[in-house]
């Protein structure tokens, strides 16, 4: 008779979620600082939410459907699927590479389908007088202007320190999807609003730290690694989740939009497409024009060559 196959025994009844969360978080899959970010962000207020200190295999799966929803249930479904494949991926992690016993997303938590808007790209009017709102804060005019004149992804922005700024060249480099470093460039009303936004009540100039900051100093109870805490106030870097609502609140916007509607608004404005793709740093072709699909201004001006010719007598 052969031999029965040999089954691994699950490991780790004791591990808490934070031990979990830590082990997962120290790896190679997340070494990436801007993945390592959006990770733990959404990690850490899951585990919040059912207790830090919990059992790893004392946590059912309905308990992980159910932080899910009261945290991202009511959000876009890009905001829902981000956040639910972070957790996936660290309660597989556990699962597969730990052989710990570990609960996992529910199946009616699945993945929200996530629809093509084609009204995505601002206008460019629109964007300029968001943009020059006296009403609004100076941090997030900063971060808006820079992400539509840099047309980066907000994650690259968000983790830019203030070390990294070439203030005389207009430019950072950011790390990028793939890990690379790659340099964005800004123009005058970035540069303009910077030097503000730089500025202590002292009148001295941060010279080190995050370059966009939450409002207020962290709890105890969450405070972010070292990197992400300003020297001169004590003030955490500005979160992803946080700077959406606040586009959201002000102007009914997503962040990526801002980013959209900048490459939109270069192709309409017959930059070719290998310019565009500099700027916005995408590698396909395929991938970029998707962003370059000409908005209802440009749509709406092509028509006139339509209309019959007028007589000039």
């Amino acid at each position: 008779m052969s031999a029965a196959p040999k089954i691994a025994a699950l490991r780790g009844g004791h591990v808490t979620l934070a031990a979990a969360a830590d082990a997962f978080l120290a790896t190679s899959r997340t070494a990436n600082p801007n993945t390592h970010r959006a990770y733990a962000s959404a990690i850490d207020r899951v585990i919040a939410l059912i207790g830090r200190d919990r059992p790893l295999a004392e946590v059912a799966d309905t308990e992980i459907g159910a932080a899910l929803a009261e945290l991202w249930g009511r959000c876009a479904p890009a905001t829902w699927n981000r956040n639910r494949a972070a957790v996936t991926s660290w309660l597989i992690w556990c699962q597969t590479k730990k052989h710990w016993a570990a609960p996992s997303v529910p199946a009616d938590a699945e993945r929200r389908k996530e629809s093509a808007d084609e009204t995505r790209a601002v206008a460019k009017t629109t964007i300029h007088r968001l943009l020059s709102r006296r009403d609004i804060p100076l941090r997030e005019r900063a971060l808006w202007r820079m992400l539509y004149e840099t047309a980066a992804r907000t994650a690259e922005i968000l983790a830019l320190n203030v070390e990294d700024l070439d203030l005389e060249h207009r430019r950072a480099p950011v790390r990028s999807k793939g890990g690379a470093i790659e340099w964005v460039y800004w123009d005058s009303g970035t540069a303009h609003l910077l030097p503000r936004l730089l500025r202590l009540p002292d009148g001295s100039t941060r010279t080190h730290g995050p370059l966009f900051l939450s409002e207020r100093r962290p709890v105890p109870a969450r405070r972010p690694a070292a990197a992400d805490i300003c020297p001169h106030t004590g003030r955490a870097r500005l979160g992803y989740d946080r700077a959406r609502v606040l586009l959201d609140k002000h102007a009914g916007l997503d962040l990526h939009q801002l980013r959209h509607s900048a490459a939109t608004h270069l192709g309409e404005a017959e930059v070719p497409l290998q310019l565009i793709m500099g700027k916005t740093r995408h590698k396909n072709p395929r991938t970029a024009m998707r962003y370059v699909k000409p908005g209802a201004e440009a749509i709406a001006k092509v028509t006139d060559a339509l209309a019959p010719r007028r007589r000039t007598h």
